[in-house]
């Protein structure tokens, strides 16, 4: 069995992850990933079937609705969310990464939370009546289907962008500012703002962490964990929904202000390059 170093495994980590992961899952996932890469021949595919079945045992907990079984279900449903994390780190460790075993996982995490997401609101209208349950899980599973496909969007839109750059060849007079980052101009209290945004964004950058400070990961895990083990359910839901949502919003408006920005140079530099010499 090979061996790997722990610097190895964190090699392997995103660039840039969600706070939850960085901060209360990889320090124990890297730990993990180093165990199973150098004594086990288990292979990513296995790992991932392994945490899907742990979800869908946080979901059996769940639809029993008492706080013992709640507590239980949140319990494994993190379990299951490091061992998801090792899946892929494994399989860039060991270079064993496949399409298809990228789509399983994808595929699986859906499956997954939509179980715990209904699991929860049956448990928890049997135990109380309350049918705001349902409407819970129904919120929980349309956020988590819009950042998706929001997320997705955006990035098939700024891979085109980018593509359409290099071809105008716009990438040589000017380079676009990354997500998030903030025009040094002006003064007083909007420059004071925009200088503290840029050092919490270069701190969090610096420790992996994106300013996309709630996305889908803290969503489920708000949903799934931090309710079930406080026994707030639905409040911690609509904080995190709602939360959850002001960030995508903040996705789109600065993805519109990169639109804005974008357009007018290349459509520019094409014109100028069909136009006739004089």
């Amino acid at each position: 069995m090979p061996t790997f170093s722990l610097r190895d495994v964190r090699a392997t980590c995103k660039e840039r992850d969600a706070w939850w992961t960085v901060l209360l899952v990889d320090p124990l996932a890297i730990r993990l990933t180093r165990l199973l890469a150098a004594r086990t021949a288990v292979t990513p595919g296995q790992i991932t079937v392994v945490a899907f079945a742990l979800g869908l045992g946080a979901a059996g907990c769940f639809v029993q609705g008492t706080p013992g079984w709640l507590a239980l279900g949140a319990l494994l449903y993190h379990a299951g969310f490091v061992l998801d994390c090792c899946d892929g780190k494994i399989a860039r460790l060991k270079g064993l990464g496949t399409p298809f075993g990228a789509w399983l996982d994808f595929m699986l995490d859906r499956v997954r939370d939509g179980a715990c997401a209904m699991a929860l609101a049956h448990g928890l209208y049997t135990v109380t009546g309350q049918a705001a349950y349902w409407g819970m899980a129904c919120a929980i599973l349309a956020l988590d289907m819009f950042r998706y496909l929001n997320g997705a969007q955006i990035a098939k839109a700024r891979r085109a962008m980018r593509e359409l750059e290099a071809e105008l060849g716009a990438a040589l007079q000017r380079t676009p500012p990354e997500v998030g980052t903030v025009p040094r101009r002006g003064d007083g209290a909007a420059a004071r703002l925009r200088h503290v945004y840029a050092r919490v964004r270069d701190f969090l950058l610096r420790h992996r962490i994106r300013m996309h400070l709630v996305s889908g990961i803290e969503f489920q895990m708000a949903a799934f964990i931090v309710g079930p083990l406080t026994g707030f359910v639905l409040p911690v839901v609509a904080v995190a929904g709602l939360m959850l949502l002001l960030f995508e919003i903040a996705l789109i408006v600065r993805f519109c202000h990169a639109v804005r920005r974008f357009v007018p140079e290349p459509l520019a530099a094409a014109r100028s390059a069909s136009a006739p010499a004089a």
